[in-house]
């Protein structure tokens, strides 16, 4: 049996073990589960087992889900609804969700929390509240306790189906004249906390690429298209998507090569304190040019300091001094210089970054390491991304100063703009004819 062989049945059996402790957890688990099978650093029996957690979790007894639905609605199930499949059409960490028709004859989804959930998910985050302390006291490097807290924040959110009705209905507000973008209709009377009604929408996995081919529909269309739309959510909105999973991201065709993206799953999203959102957009314009003094004058207000030199290497892939060309290959003498580099950082250090970043960052850095996931499933070049950013990252700043000027000035920051944008197309210059139509994003939506 050769080497190769017995990583791959090593990996797999260990897959296979994670899969049945997720599934017989639920909650926390299957969440860290959903997150590891969208990473494609892991090895790849990971990601083909664990990718069920994203949309086909084991699912609860269809009597248990009946019974939450009408104890929250306060009526018989068939009274509600003309039909409704037992089956769920998909199951996830928190909830499942079913196909029904209300007696209109309007098709919708039904999601329905887990039976007990709440007070599952409280035990978990002691549970790893504990351990985080056990393992500080014993190694004093390690220290976690603010990604916890930010984990602990996130999940009472997600825990709230009428916040995620709100967050809906908000990032529908957000795209109204995004032609591309889909967002399931809220029915409020048919919402409460545990019970959450929508618009049924058709739609693949976003990474389907099989899907995709047999659709006619261009991958890298379809990747350009998302990271678009979170540029905007991230850099011009502020209010962010905080799980973007391939099964929370449907392509549904249109015909003729087009296609709309359905946006599901609205319980976890982040607002963006408006100085942060201002001082990323700095920061990509600085990333982009790498302005150095920039980039480490914003690690000081980020409140990273030395570690803001790690920043081009965080999001464009490649350092501080890289002497190459952005969205290129890096060469083989900065590569040995970044291992070096990278080596020599000790748990102390990662410990300290992460402590010190704003919350705001760590959920940034965790939906732009999903997307990227996702265009790497995609096959998209990598200055689709870098393209996108630099380009949301200019009119989200500009777009705040134009809100803030008189009449006049907002011309001129017009042109400004426009002149930035150009700009930063010359400085990318050997990437232009790979991506020649980038379209400035509707920023007339600000709030």
């Amino acid at each position: 049996i050769t080497c190769a062989r017995r990583h791959h049945e090593v990996h797999l059996r260990s897959a296979k073990k994670l899969l049945r402790l997720c599934e017989a957890n639920r909650g926390f688990y299957v969440k860290a589960g959903q997150f590891v099978s969208s990473l494609r650093q892991v090895p790849k029996e990971y990601i083909s087992t664990l990718s069920c957690l994203q949309d086909q979790a084991t699912p609860c007894k269809y009597q248990d889900i009946k019974i939450v639905i009408e104890q929250n609605l306060g009526r018989d199930l068939h009274g509600i609804f003309l039909e409704f499949d037992e089956h769920p059409i998909a199951a996830a960490s928190i909830a499942q969700v079913h196909r029904g028709r209300l007696n209109n004859n309007q098709e919708v989804a039904v999601k329905v929390q887990y039976p007990g959930l709440e007070r599952r998910m409280k035990l978990d985050i002691m549970t790893m509240s504990l351990l985080s302390k056990y393992v500080s006291l014993i190694f004093p490097d390690y220290r976690f306790e603010k990604i916890l807290l930010e984990f602990e924040r996130t999940m009472s959110m997600e825990l709230d189906f009428t916040q995620e009705a709100k967050n809906s209905e908000r990032t529908t507000s957000c795209f109204r004249k995004n032609d591309v973008v889909k967002v399931p209709h809220v029915f409020w009377e048919l919402t409460t906390k545990e019970v959450l009604t929508m618009e049924f929408c058709t739609g693949h996995k976003v990474d389907d690429l099989d899907f995709l081919r047999k659709a006619d529909i261009s991958p890298t269309k379809v990747a350009k298209a998302l990271i678009e739309l979170f540029g905007e959510m991230i850099f011009i909105h502020g209010f962010v998507h905080g799980d973007p999973h391939p099964g929370n991201i449907l392509v549904s065709p249109r015909g003729q090569g087009r296609f709309s993206l359905v946006l599901l799953d609205h319980g976890i999203y982040k607002e963006l304190d408006p100085k942060f959102r201002l001082d990323y957009c700095k920061l990509w314009k600085a990333l982009i040019s790498l302005d150095v003094q920039k980039i480490l004058e914003l690690g000081e207000q980020f409140g990273v300091g030395k570690y803001a030199k790690y920043f081009p290497l965080i999001f464009t892939g490649r350092t501080i001094d890289s002497k190459s060309a952005l969205g290129t290959q890096i060469s083989g003498e900065e590569k040995t210089r970044i291992k070096q580099d990278l080596n020599s950082l000790g748990m102390d250090d990662i410990s300290s970054f992460m402590e010190s970043l704003p919350p705001d960052f760590l959920v940034i850095l965790r939906t732009d390491g999903l997307l990227r996931s996702i265009l790497g499933n995609l096959g998209a070049p990598r200055h689709v991304r870098l393209l996108a950013y630099a380009k949301c990252a200019i009119y989200g700043h500009e777009e705040q100063s134009r809100l803030e000027s008189g009449a006049i000035n907002r011309i001129t920051l017009q042109i400004k703009t426009s002149i930035s944008y150009l700009h930063l197309r010359i400085l990318i210059g050997n990437l232009q004819h790979h991506c020649p139509t980038l379209h400035p994003p509707d920023v007339t939506s600000l709030p």
